[in-house]
């Protein structure tokens, strides 16, 4: 007599998860009411903290994604978010498109723009490969310097949004902010669950075998690029939104991927909870040690030391290790339900 086995089953959420969805979908509803229940004055105050942090947040965690998951480590991310922000300001005050219209469209101008450049960067392996992209980061900054129509070296004001008032910008502002940052967990979450998360992770591991498994490592590679240039489009389309005003210096400096780089670092490369964990402590102590100059960047050094050292998955992988908690897991775990 034969003995049929028990199905096995494949399980992708745990109970964190599931908790954590619902808490995430609660504080969502929160702040997209934010507006309408804070105190004015205090509303104001957290939606333009809450705009910056979605900044640091989203380009960190397409640095993540590119890094962490892809292995391709870039120090010259600032050229997409720097021409996110210049194409944004270009259809605004130039072409006459709505400023919040502009930063969707910004954000697939950098996508597009991303293949070319891949070109260049995909011929670089390691190091050549951060150094290079830095280098065609430094192209970007000195081709918009050179550009009379935008300002020059430097920069110009985004007048496309003189008409509308102060509170209706800061409004469409945050709400912009909110749906991008929303959008951005999700994009990352759905991909690394597919079946090309886990290409994406054979890659990362090691190209030959992933490779050698039928994986598409060329087509993928340029995949995630190309996603992760769109995110840093849409994150300094935004950024520059609320800002008003936009330069060569300020748009492509390499500061945006080392705060990135710190940020994934402190909260956990690799995962998707660490870019969220980084941008809060980075926005923390940029709020309230920013004023100490070389202090406080030599703090950050410091900081990121001890991370490394103490806590070498990061903050969350620390947690995660301990305790078990997994708030977007990407993993799969084979369950016998006997």
């Amino acid at each position: 007599m034969t003995v049929t086995p028990p199905p096995i089953e494949v399980q992708r959420t745990t109970r964190t998860s599931q908790a954590a969805l619902g808490l995430s979908l609660a504080l969502l509803v929160v702040a997209a009411t934010l507006p309408w229940w804070a105190p004015e004055d205090n509303a104001r105050a957290w939606m333009r903290e809450f705009v910056e942090i979605a900044c640091y947040f989203i380009f960190a965690m397409m640095w993540n994604l590119l890094a962490g998951y892809g292995g391709m480590v870039s120090i010259g991310q600032q050229a997409f978010f720097g021409f996110g922000g210049y194409v944004m300001l270009m259809l605004g005050n130039l072409a006459g498109v709505n400023p919040f219209v502009a930063i969707p469209l910004a954000a697939l101008a950098a996508a597009a723009i991303a293949v070319p450049v891949s070109w260049v960067a995909f011929r670089l392996q390691g190091g050549y490969f951060a150094i290079g992209t830095w280098v065609i980061a430094e192209v970007f900054r000195l081709s918009f310097a050179n550009l009379t129509i935008v300002g020059g070296g430097s920069g110009t004001s985004l007048t496309a949004l003189r008409g509308i008032d102060r509170a209706t910008r800061e409004n469409l502002t945050y709400g912009m902010a909110l749906a991008c940052a929303v959008a951005a967990v999700a994009l990352v979450y759905l991909f690394l669950r597919s079946k090309r998360g886990l290409a994406l992770l054979a890659i990362r591991d090691n190209e030959v075998a992933a490779e050698s498994q039928g994986v598409a490592v060329g087509r993928m590679k340029l995949a995630v690029y190309v996603v992760a240039a769109f995110g840093a489009g849409l994150a300094g389309a935004l950024y520059f939104v609320g800002n008003l005003r936009i330069s060569p210096d300020a748009a492509f400096s390499v500061n945006w991927t080392a705060f990135a780089i710190f940020m994934v670092v402190i909260g956990g490369i690799g995962r998707i909870e660490g870019p969220i964990v980084g941008a809060i402590v980075f926005w923390a102590l940029n709020k309230f040690f920013s004023d100490y100059g070389s202090w406080y960047l030599l703090g950050l050094g410091l900081l990121a030391i001890v991370v490394t050292i103490r806590f070498k998955q990061g903050l969350w992988g620390w947690v995660q290790d301990r305790w078990g908690l997994s708030l977007f897991p990407t993993r799969r775990w084979l369950k016998n339900p006997s």
